[in-house]
């Protein structure tokens, strides 16, 4: 997907979160992504350093249908892509900028979300047609160095921070204010064997904050 059609989807997003889900397996896939529907998120990530990564994601495939996107992180490689693409994954997301993944990702349609750190990262990822940029980690990306990228990123390429983000408004907010389009959750979200009544709970805190952020 282009980053003009990326981010105009995007923008109407009422959650525009992409909920991490490392460690979930299949037998909790269904009922996570029910879950995380009901809560408002759109975007599913299961990295594929979780348990049968690929049934995940088809299983969530099953239940999200054209109500959202479900796909892959921690990916690496044109192998890795093709694996995800033919379970059904719609999202191709790297905690690094792999031009030949992201110009594989782009070849078959998928969304394409390489992490990047750097401007020369970030440039190299547009160039190769990424669909938007992951700030990672954004413990080390605040939002001082966030709105510099901004200043230089085209608009239409969304920047979303991933990593230590909370269901916090004032650290919402602040990323917002400078440049941000959304956010990846990790641990603040999923932690692998945590209960799905706790997976809601968390989830009903991010939108509450993502709300009160948005006003």
């Amino acid at each position: 997907m282009s980053p003009e059609n990326f981010i105009a989807q995007w923008q109407q997003e009422s959650l525009p979160l992409v909920a991490i889900l490392r460690g979930i397996t299949p037998a909790e896939a269904v009922q996570a992504a029910e879950i995380l529907l009901e809560c408002g998120f759109g975007y599913l990530e299961v990295p594929l350093n979780s348990p049968s990564p690929l049934e995940s994601i088809g299983l969530m495939r099953g239940v999200v249908g054209e109500r959202g996107y479900v796909g892959a992180g921690t990916v690496l490689t044109v192998e890795q892509v093709d694996a995800v693409a033919e379970c059904g994954g719609q999202l191709i997301i790297s905690p690094n900028c792999c031009p030949d993944v992201i110009r594989h990702s782009r070849k078959l349609g998928l969304i394409s979300m390489p992490g990047i750190m750097t401007p020369s990262e970030a440039f190299s990822a547009i160039a190769a047609g990424a669909s938007a940029l992951k700030l990672f980690p954004a413990e080390h990306v605040s939002p001082v160095i966030t709105k510099a990228f901004r200043a230089v990123v085209p608009r239409e390429v969304a920047l979303l921070p991933v990593g230590g983000i909370q269901p916090d408004t004032a650290q919402m907010r602040s990323y917002m204010q400078a440049g941000a389009n959304g956010f990846g959750l990790g641990g603040g979200l999923y932690q692998a064997g945590m209960s799905m009544a706790t997976l809601r709970d968390r989830a009903q805190a991010y939108q509450h904050a993502w709300r009160i952020c948005a006003e």
